[in-house]
């Protein structure tokens, strides 16, 4: 190969839908112009797993290039934004850095160069899914090298994916610098304001040109002169780049990989490990100045099998355990209406992968002014509160009426039994699920009401209702013969109600409850 081929710059290799749906491919300077237009629906070639990734490096490549060229603006033609973007490869400017394929001895796009230029005994990757980072079980998740068909943007975006959230992978497999940890994530926090992809890009962009400063104060990067790009120098694998030495919006790689063209002229690429990673920043746990990861004290957030759930979600919108990300905190230009919080990342695990996580929070008018006041006690407390009430329910409640069922209503209750806690365990989860799908919306019904104290009320009652219902699902798997059978049940539901009226759990509720009797006496 004589000179770079398939150039991000020139060639329409990336499918786009605009807002009516229809496809196009387009070049990524015009890809840039489109989105600042916010005419661009989605990518079709996209996979869930790749959408953060994707979103974070648009962001940072516009900003980096805005940077450079002393702008505050985007560009709004295409040209501009080649100019642009090139300006940030000045070694090279036939654009073999923006290019998929190009001599090895050259950086290529997210390559970096190959000394000497020789791939021998470098592995074969044949598809853009065997490059991805996804570990699957057996083929028994996602079927393993299946995209025998692909085009340009499948590698590309495949490429994407593995160089900039990627972990440990067994030795000569090291990960990226942005996650807390080899095992860890990259998972991301940030505003998703109302309209389409453009305008969250837009706002992304700006944000962190706004927190340039900032970013090389706290962890004292680069001002100027940084390493912006890695896969510019050459990697024989053996020696890592000190983190002191990048730019504050760094876009890193992780693995020594390549395109290649196959016998038949198709895309493949060839991959070998390295004795090092690519940053050396282990020291840091994922605290790197990233716009999107939640840090709590002096490490980034390592995403749980349970991904955002209730419980995270509202620590990560309301609390104070995580700092707010840079693309977290609210902008004027984000509006009074229709914006949302979007938590996204994927579980890693040793040698596996544990599942793709996405959660949509809504925010009301008054979380919005709640944000940008910077008085988030309220909504903290109420949040904190709801987390707890549920957490109640579940285990101090329903599990206690759920083992008196199973145990056919005896007084002695044995809460070690192993088959009984298993039984349990999955009436108690699909509680926690039905609580967890709608808690967001439940919680902004009390963030909003005029009478919070009525409206916590009213959801407690639900509460305990969803909790009964649940208790009454599991009497098919209670004993079901003769007296045993009565005996469990109403052990079971007098063991719940007394909970729901005594003063321990829920105050409030309790006594409603024991003023219900009372009122309807005096009513007949």
């Amino acid at each position: 190969m004589e000179s770079p081929r398939l150039n991000l710059l020139d060639e329409p290799l990336i499918r786009i839908r605009d807002l009516e749906g229809k496809l196009q491919k387009v070049s990524l300077p015009e890809l840039f112009v489109l989105l600042g237009q916010d005419a661009v629906r989605d990518y079709p070639a996209l996979r869930p797993h790749q959408r953060h990734p994707w979103h974070a490096l648009l962001v940072q490549l516009a900003a980096l290039a805005l940077h450079e060229a002393g702008r505050t603006v985007p560009w709004d033609n295409a040209a501009d934004w080649r100019a642009g973007l090139l300006a940030l490869t000045p070694d090279y400017p036939d654009g073999c850095a923006f290019s998929l394929l190009t001599p090895h001895d050259k950086p290529a796009f997210l390559q970096a160069p190959v000394p000497g230029g020789k791939l021998d005994g470098w592995k074969e990757i044949s598809t853009p899914d065997a490059l991805d980072m996804l570990v699957t079980s057996k083929n028994h998740d996602l079927k393993g090298e299946r995209m025998r068909h692909a085009e340009e943007d499948d590698w590309l975006f495949a490429l994407v994916s593995l160089q900039t959230q990627e972990g440990f992978l067994g030795a000569g497999n090291y990960g990226i610098s942005r996650m807390n940890g080899g095992f860890s994530s990259r998972p991301a926090i940030g505003v998703v304001p109302a309209g389409g992809t453009g305008v969250r890009w837009r706002r992304d962009v700006a944000a962190l040109q706004s927190a340039r400063d900032e970013i090389i104060e706290i962890h004292g990067l680069k001002r100027e002169g940084g390493l912006r790009l890695l896969w510019l120098p050459s990697w024989d694998g053996s020696k890592s780049v000190a983190f002191e030495a990048l730019d504050p919006l760094y876009i890193e790689i992780c693995r020594r990989v390549r395109f290649t063209v196959g016998q038949c002229c198709e895309l493949s690429a060839r991959g070998t490990g390295s004795k090092a990673g690519r940053v050396d920043a282990s020291v840091r746990k994922g605290v790197t100045g990233d716009a999107w990861i939640p840090v709590e004290e002096d490490k980034a957030l390592t995403l749980g099998a349970d991904g955002f759930n209730y419980s995270l979600g509202a620590e990560l919108a309301w609390g104070s355990k995580y700092r707010k990300t840079v693309a977290q905190v609210l902008r004027p230009e984000d509006g009074t209406s229709g914006i949302a919080l979007l938590a996204q990342g994927l579980v890693r695990g040793q040698g596996k992968t544990e599942g793709y996580h996405e959660r949509r929070i809504p925010l009301t008018k008054k979380s919005i002014a709640f944000l940008r006041s910077g008085r988030t006690d309220l909504p903290a407390t109420i949040a904190a509160a709801r987390v707890k009430d549920v957490a109640t329910m579940r285990g101090s409640v329903l599990r206690t009426a759920l083992f008196y069922l199973l145990e056919a209503g005896t007084d002695k209750i044995d809460f070690d039994r192993r088959t009984a806690k298993q039984q349990i365990e999955a009436f108690t989860q699909a509680f926690e699920r039905t609580e967890d799908g709608r808690f967001f919306d439940d919680l902004n019904q009390e963030i909003e009401a005029g009478d919070p104290n009525a409206e916590r009320l009213t959801w407690l009652i639900g509460l305990a209702e969803r909790a009964e219902a649940v208790l009454r699902s599991a009497f098919a798997i209670g004993p079901q013969c003769g007296e045993r059978r009565y005996r469990a049940r109403s052990r079971a539901l007098s063991y719940f109600h007394g909970a729901l009226r005594g003063d321990k759990h829920f105050p409030a509720l309790a006594l409603h409850l024991r003023a219900q009797p009372a009122a309807e006496e005096a009513a007949s």
